[in-house]
């Protein structure tokens, strides 16, 4: 499948919701884990809770075609506190929506790999 990357100007993240639509086995998030999304110049954040997740964040970096290079750390339900590193792509949708196509791997726990695909509310 072929990616088109928002390459007419930059992505704004700025108060956009997303959900999970799909997730690695290994993965924690689930269509119940929603995302708001702050930007501010190249600098993303997002909250993020639902599902296996009670409470999530994560701080990125944006570069000019709108990938963003991201750490994260969550509490589980299991209450055990989760950390990795994730690579999202953009896709612009025919709605106007975004879907962000990721491949991240966790640096705690057992270090597994995954990919996950979100979507704009």
């Amino acid at each position: 499948m072929a990616i088109l990357c928002y390459s007419m100007g930059k992505i704004d993240y700025n108060n956009r919701r997303f959900r999970t639509i799909s997730n690695s086995d290994n993965g924690e998030t689930s269509s119940e884990t929603v995302f708001l999304y702050q930007q501010e110049g190249n600098i993303l954040t997002a909250n993020y809770t639902g599902g296996k997740i009670l409470r999530g964040h994560l701080i990125g970096l944006v570069d000019t075609q709108g990938h963003i290079d991201m750490r994260y750390h969550q509490v589980n339900t299991k209450g055990e506190l989760m950390t990795g590193i994730c690579r999202s792509i953009p896709e612009m949708l025919q709605n106007g929506k975004i879907r962000l196509h990721e491949t991240w791997q966790w640096t705690s726990g057992n270090r597994s790999e995954g990919e996950s695909v979100l979507e704009e509310l």
